[in-house]
């Protein structure tokens, strides 16, 4: 017990770390610009629209100028270019174009040279600050993501045990090919180390450590203690970094050729109460298994789908996130299944996991070191895409379009185009972004539609993606992963798997986005995936947020460990299981699909493209050798200082709305309106600022958006006890 909690309390810490060092990259707000005439503090930016790169917003500012001792306030839109890195939690704001300006603050004759002012300072300026206040910030703009059209959310096929298991899937009818100079056969359309013998019914099945033997491909698989030497041998060779210590309790093997989801507690289910006696949990799961009291009705969690039923035979019926039980936002966040409310339409967990679907992960791409080289199946086999004006290859593990005569792919969230499906690729500027919005999420390369060309000068092309690309949406208020499509592989020579949306028990963790839990198949996911041919190579378009659907299931080995007693409901994937805890929602140390480096976000930051990335930032100044002036930290000012949508400047201060006014703060009635008489106003008027009354919900959202952003990986660091998961 006590090494398995100091494993876990570590581990926190090293959470802690990781982001810690992240937000060391990112400044805090406000931040200060200094110039000839005067010093300009901006506070922190509320964006009102992001569309691709392009932010648009408004800011408050504050001029200290060099020869008068009481400063300025001010209010400036803006439009501006983003670049950001998941891997820092770091957003850096450019290109600054100031729309408009107003001094609710200043005489009308000052007005001019201090407007000046600023456009100038900004426009050659930048800020760098926390993509997650920019993410919780986005939750009062005025940009509202909409549910995607398409989405298959029919059930899985959905089967219950009450000991430890791993499900072993099969992509369809299983499929064995030769294993060079040898007597056997491997499974190729499994993720699992599937192995026969030649012209014989007998089949074996490792993870590593342990060995099942059966006389059919589907089972029933039973431990054995004397699998073929040479085939132990074979393994040990192929896969070295396979778990060999046997665990305490061996798992039963399932087995399915279709879409399947196993859900697996330790004994009999143990149900729990929670929310004042209105939900009931299951502990002693991984899964979120829950069932509201009033009706009777069960609930599952899986890929962010909810399912009801009555009971574990079914039918299973999928629940929106935004139809869900009242009972379920009353959730607390801090108890054992806190993690489940980022999954519950109108919480803020799930509104900020939305909003983060709309910030695209940017990158700017050396035309001279990214390279693509597309191999086929024989002669480049292409497809038609009902309904749209695109064909694409099926005979390759790349995702290669064909629109209008030419070729186009994506690759690790860069475009390239060919005259020639075989190549020469090269990277591209342009894409037919009209015809290939048009791909829909029944197709195998929806994915590319989430990857974007921003700008380009003739030795770097600015790119970037969303959570799309790594089949990851915002459904009804919740993320979910993956279409609900199935995707027939590609059978030839070689064998192409498609991206799943089930079977792999995926889970949504706020920190560190879709992991991959698959109930203890974690070491048999790490031996005999590239053994043996089968899996060629990789499938391009990603998973999860963190290195791509590299080879179907080829991605980072899955590292749970299954020595020791089973702890169904801690995912944290360190040391032995030695207690059952109440962990249920928490993937904090979960395992990224096709990531090695679990804490890594960003794409393009793997250590197989981080070469093709170009320094220079995306900005006018990297084109016209202009000085960039990067802002700094002001951390000495509060930053409870805003701009509203009038155009007034105000402050939250002792939990009231305080407005500027003749350089002074005057506290605003909680219902009451500015006098559009006083010349501020006026003012404002005169520069287009439409005049009206102090909109507080309006101003408490944003100010919200902003609390919300201090308390995520851009601020304060959680209590340890808060599990985020699932």
């Amino acid at each position: 017990m006590k090494s398995f909690l100091t494993k876990f309390w570590l581990s926190i810490l090293l959470l802690g770390a990781i982001v810690g060092n992240a937000n060391a990259n990112a400044s805090s707000w406000p931040q200060e610009l200094t110039g000839d005439k005067a010093t300009i503090i901006i506070y922190q930016p509320q964006p009102e629209k992001l569309v691709g790169n392009i932010l648009t917003g408004r800011a408050a500012m504050q001029l200290e100028l060099k020869n008068k001792k009481e400063p300025v306030f001010g209010v400036f839109w803006f439009s501006s270019t983003i670049e950001t890195d998941r891997d820092t939690n770091s957003v850096i704001i450019s290109n600054i174009e100031v729309i408009k300006v107003g001094w609710p603050d200043s005489k009308d004759s000052d007005e001019a040279e201090f407007t000046e002012f600023v456009e100038q300072e900004l426009q050659n300026s930048s800020f760098t600050g926390s993509l997650s206040k920019l993410t919780a910030t986005l939750a009062s703009s005025k940009e509202v993501q909409k549910s995607l059209d398409n989405i298959k959310n029919d059930p899985p096929v959905i089967i219950f045990k009450d000991q430890l298991a791993v499900l072993l899937s099969y992509d369809g009818k299983p499929i064995f090919k030769d294993i060079e100079n040898s007597p056997y056969q491997r499974a190729l359309n499994t993720q699992f180390a599937v192995i026969k013998v030649n012209n014989k019914s007998q089949y074996y099945l490792t993870s590593g450590s342990i060995w099942y033997q059966a006389s059919n491909e589907l089972g029933p698989w039973q431990v054995t203690n004397n699998p073929p030497a040479d085939l132990v041998k074979m393994i040990a060779k192929d896969a070295p970094d396979a778990h060999k210590q046997k665990p305490k309790k061996i798992p039963q093997v399932v087995t399915a050729t279709k879409a399947t989801e196993l859900v697996v507690s330790d004994g009999s289910a143990a149900w729990t109460s929670l929310t004042g006696g209105k939900l009931l949990y299951v502990k002693n799961t991984e899964t979120p298994w829950l069932r509201e009291i009033a009706s009777g009705e069960m609930y599952l969690l899986l890929s962010g789908r909810w399912f009801k039923s009555k009971n574990e035979q079914g039918p299973w019926v999928f629940v929106r996130g935004d139809k869900l039980p009242k009972s379920f936002k009353d959730i607390p966040p801090d108890s054992a299944i806190g993690g489940l409310r980022v999954s519950v339409a109108g919480t803020d967990e799930a509104n900020q996991a939305v909003l983060n679907a709309q910030i695209p992960q940017t990158a700017a791409i050396k035309r001279s070191e990214a390279k693509l080289t597309v191999q086929y199946d024989g002669e480049p086999k292409f497809v038609h895409i009902k309904d749209t004006k695109v064909d694409y290859a099926v005979n390759t593990s790349a995702q290669v379009l064909k629109v209008a005569g030419k070729f186009f792919a994506v690759d690790n969230g860069v475009w390239f185009v060919a005259n020639n499906a075989k190549g020469p690729w090269l990277v591209a500027d342009t894409i037919p972004a009209a015809a290939i919005a048009q791909i829909p999420p029944s197709s195998p390369v929806y994915n590319t539609t989430y990857v974007k060309i921003y700008d380009s000068t003739p030795e770097v092309v600015y790119v970037g993606y969303t959570p799309g690309y790594m089949w990851s949406y915002p459904y009804y208020g919740v993320p979910i992963y993956g279409t609900g499509w199935y995707y027939p592989p590609y059978y030839g020579r070689w064998y192409y798997p498609r991206p799943p949306t089930w079977g792999l028990h995926v889970g949504y963790n706020p920190w560190t986005g879709w992991n991959v839990g698959v109930s203890w198949g974690g070491p048999f996911f790490s031996v005999g995936i590239v053994w043996g041919g089968g899996y060629h190579n990789h499938y391009r378009g990603g998973c999860c947020y963190g290195g791509g659907y590299h080879g179907g299931y080829r991605g980072g080995h899955n590292t749970i460990n299954i020595n020791g007693d089973i702890n169904i409901g801690n995912s944290t994937s360190i040391g032995n299981r030695h207690t059952v805890n109440n962990n249920i929602g928490n993937r904090s140390g979960g395992n990224k699909l096709g990531n090695n480096n679990s804490h890594r976000n960003n794409l393009y930051n793997n250590t197989s493209n981080k070469h093709r990335n170009a320094k220079k930032a995306l900005s006018s100044s990297s084109r016209s050798n202009k000085t960039i002036q990067k802002a700094r930290s002001s951390s000495k000012r509060a930053n409870n200082v805003f701009a509203d949508s009038k155009g007034s400047v105000v402050r939250h201060e002792n939990g009231q709305w305080q407005k500027r006014s003749n350089k002074n703060w005057q506290t605003i009635p909680k219902q009451g309106t500015f006098n559009s008489s006083t010349r501020p106003i006026q003012q404002l008027n005169r520069q287009g600022v439409n005049k009206g009354s102090f909109d507080h919900q309006r101003m408490n959202r944003e100010l919200h958006g902003r609390q919300m952003g201090n308390m995520s990986r851009g601020g304060h660091q959680p209590r340890a006890n808060v599990h985020r998961g699932r």
